[in-house]
């Protein structure tokens, strides 16, 4: 049986890691509207846009997790 402290540790844990995300996620996408704005749409552009699809399922997959340990916390 898991310890209501060690799930809510870990569900603080996984808070940190959507906001770090969160800044990349807000950085990322900065430089890519700058980049078309400019009608720069080279390579970086598309590398950029890619990373952004990637870190948005990152996103989800992390509250994901939040969820379920929030929902085992009222299981305990």
């Amino acid at each position: 049986m898991v310890k209501p402290d060690e799930v809510k540790e870990y569900i603080g844990i996984l808070k940190a890691y959507l906001n770090i995300l969160v800044a990349i996620i807000l950085t990322v996408g900065a430089g890519i509207s700058k980049l078309y704005l400019s009608s720069n749409t080279d390579l970086l552009f598309w590398i950029g846009l890619i990373l952004i699809i990637m870190l948005f399922g990152m996103f989800i997959t992390i509250a994901r997790k939040i969820h379920i340990n929030i929902k085992k916390i009222g299981g305990l």
